[in-house]
């Protein structure tokens, strides 16, 4: 088979990634993380998008460099087309198209909540290919949904966040107790070392397979303010185990949910959010005490990168190439009425 390499970049939030695919297999991936947003206590759209600007032409560079390709090498860009900070887009698009005008190659958007999912597929030996159909919970700083997919490019969307997405529950609910930003991954640290029964905070009632996370943060900002500074420094693991759990709770709950109403027991997860160490093991518990297959992906293919790009880009000049099929019924999906509207392919 004849080489083709792909070129994939992502520039939807803070990140500046690129990645070079060759098929479906990963031959660099390099991403430039923006600490600037640190002293704000979050992105700064703006800011963001001028510190896109100055990282992309030299990840590009190094993503072609550890790929050991050239540029006239590529058959085809792919990048991050929404959702995400306009700003932000507007930087990996415009240098896009500029570069496969230039090239005379092919441009491919991509969904990035999509490419979250289909992650899952690039080939790593870290990991294995889910089997259609598949419940993919999408778990991020800006997006909270459950997602019945059926095939690479007919998803479902079964639930969503109504406010706040979880990546943005751990972040505030950090800031509230002085972490610096980004303080999702904090709050995981520290609460390895804390009991996680030890404040127990209120579950939303929401109903279906929606999710709402504006009130358990009000909950956890009227705790904290009836306490003094001495007790929350005290009892800080504690209290980050103990947001951890009704969190991973909130998950869980709505994913036992989806699992009984459609009858689909495989599940992947994806999104910054895929990182954290409790939601992996409770998915590791419900795949032994529920028989369920599960799937996590690397943490290298968790948090925003080119490489999930990629592999949608490649996966999209597959169809394009491939000859049309007659689609066969799935079997095991019982009818759900969605919340939402179909992810674009």
């Amino acid at each position: 088979m004849e080489k083709s390499y792909l070129l994939a970049i992502e520039s939807s939030c803070d990140d500046t990634s690129a990645a070079v695919l060759m098929h479906d297999r990963v031959r660099s991936n390099v991403t430039a993380s923006q600490k600037i947003h640190q002293q704000y206590g979050g992105v700064v759209p703006e800011l963001a998008s001028r510190a896109h600007q100055q990282n992309i032409v030299p990840v590009v560079h190094q993503a072609l460099a550890q790929a050991n390709i050239d540029k006239k090498q590529l058959s085809a860009i792919a990048f991050t087309r929404g959702p995400g900070l306009l700003g932000s887009l507007l930087v990996g698009t415009s240098f896009a198209k500029s570069l496969a005008l230039g090239l005379d190659i092919p441009l491919i958007e991509v969904n990035h909540m999509q490419a979250h999912i289909l992650a899952h597929f690039i080939e790593d030996q870290k990991q294995e290919k889910p089997n259609f159909p598949f419940l993919a919970l999408t778990i991020s700083g800006g997006h909270t949904q459950i997602v019945l997919v059926k095939d690479y490019f007919e998803m479902e969307v079964l639930g969503e966040t109504l406010d706040d997405a979880v990546g943005e529950a751990f972040d505030k609910s950090a800031k509230l107790l002085g972490l610096p930003y980004p303080g999702g991954p904090l709050i995981d640290q520290l609460a390895q070392q804390g009991n996680p029964d030890a404040f127990p905070f209120p579950k939303p009632k929401v109903e279906g397979l929606n999710f709402s996370f504006s009130g358990l943060k009000t909950s956890i900002l009227y705790f904290l303010q009836k306490q003094s500074d001495a007790f929350v420094e005290e009892h800080k693991a504690d209290i980050c185990a103990s947001i951890q759990k009704t969190i991973i709770g909130i998950l869980m709950d709505k994913l036992h949910l989806a699992v009984k109403k459609t009858g689909v027991k495989e599940v992947a997860i994806g999104g910054g959010v895929a990182a954290n160490s409790g939601i992996r093991s409770a998915l590791e518990l419900a795949k032994q005490k529920h028989h369920w297959k599960v799937h996590i992906p690397p943490f290298s293919y968790c948090t925003d990168n080119a490489a999930m790009i990629g592999i949608v880009g490649y996966l999209k000049q597959k169809k394009a190439f491939s000859p049309p099929q007659i689609p066969k019924p799935k079997p095991g999906i019982k009818s759900v009425k969605p919340n939402a509207t179909l992810l674009q392919a």
